[in-house]
């Protein structure tokens, strides 16, 4: 309990450090057409959070195993994240940088190797085709959780809610250590969500998370999963990484697929993610967030639930393919109700 205090305590004053810090050398995000925010606003949760893993090292330094390698992938991660939040990069350098460290990771080993026995209980086993899929699920995670950074708090609570749940499939895996790591990746967002919130000091200390960040944490989720899924020591089923990352994955897919109809690079930026269109269904932002952060955990508690009571992975999949049709529809819906609304209003 001791550490975990420290922690955050830690990770809040790193927070408030380097958010002076980013107003002096224009590490801030602007208003445009597409970030409708009030000022200028600090671009450092990743930044705090990077720091704060180095305090969580120096105070508990076994509970990751391979974290020299894990922090060089973060580190390289960081750098081009916030070059890209100071600069505005092109895609192609990050999709880049992002294949580096997928190709370090299976350096380390940690490589998706089976599927488990989505096809109708019949074991997936990858081989050389394990590097490829590694090499997909790396840049999906990250971009994932980088696509899903669009309102005050989401970002945040959805991490925590991953984070969150891995700790519990790790403990129930008997993997005490990995279990307390995510934990005390929680306590590590904790003070940035309160900051991005404005509580409880106010948007005079608002922080946004950043590229630098949105990427770590899409690394560091897919790091933990494959740990969770694969090897010698596997904790739960591969098909229950899915729930983990339901929403943010799910979002990310119904979003690169629309671009793509429409023509566009899937890479695009619009305001096509499931929080503009609630937004524009008219939730406020906090409601927005509760519906998309109740919506993962309740994800992720039936890939816990389907998990402990050994769900055959087929039928596991089957029903996430399920739930995310039934999202497809659910987000067509709020759509047609809104534009419902707006045609009534303009006849009356």
């Amino acid at each position: 309990m001791q550490d975990i205090v420290l922690l955050f305590l830690g990770a809040l004053a790193l927070l408030f450090i380097a958010r002076k810090v980013a107003r002096r050398v224009g590490l801030v995000d602007k208003p445009n057409a597409r970030k409708h925010h009030h000022g200028h606003i600090p671009l450092v949760g990743g930044v705090s959070i990077y720091f704060s893993l180095w305090l969580l090292y120096g105070l508990q330094p076994g509970w990751l195993p391979g974290f020299t390698v894990y922090m060089i992938c973060v580190t390289l991660l960081l750098l081009v994240g916030v070059f890209d939040d100071r600069f505005d990069l092109p895609v192609m350098p990050r999709m880049v940088m992002q294949a580096g460290v997928a190709g370090i990771m299976m350096w380390q080993g940690l490589t998706i190797t089976n599927l488990g026995s989505v096809l109708f209980g019949y074991p997936l086993l990858l081989g050389s085709l394990g590097y490829l899929i590694t090499l997909f699920a790396v840049i999906a995670s990250i971009n994932a959780f980088n696509m899903v950074d669009g309102i005050d708090g989401l970002l945040g609570a959805l991490a925590s809610v991953a984070f969150a749940t891995l700790s519990i499939v790790f403990f129930f895996g008997g993997r005490i250590e990995l279990g307390m790591w995510c934990l005390a990746l929680v306590v590590c967002c904790v003070p940035y969500i309160l900051l991005n919130l404005g509580v409880p000091w106010g948007r005079k200390f608002k922080v946004f998370m950043g590229d630098a960040g949105s990427m770590l944490i899409g690394f560091t989720v897919i790091w933990l999963l494959i740990l969770a899924t694969q090897g010698k020591r596997p904790v739960v089923a591969p098909v229950t990484a899915l729930w983990i990352i339901a929403l943010p994955l799910m979002d990310m897919i119904r979003v690169m697929i629309s671009r793509i109809r429409r023509g566009n690079s899937p890479f695009r930026p619009d305001r096509e993610h499931l929080h503009h269109i609630l937004m524009r269904a008219g939730f406020n932002g906090r409601r927005t967030l509760a519906i998309m952060a109740t919506v993962q955990l309740i994800f992720g508690t039936l890939g816990i639930i389907f998990s402990a009571y050994r769900v055959p992975d087929h039928w596991q999949f089957s029903i996430f393919c399920l739930s995310f049709i039934a999202l497809l529809y659910a987000v067509r819906l709020v759509a047609r109700l809104k534009l419902t609304a707006d045609s009534f209003i303009t006849v009356k």
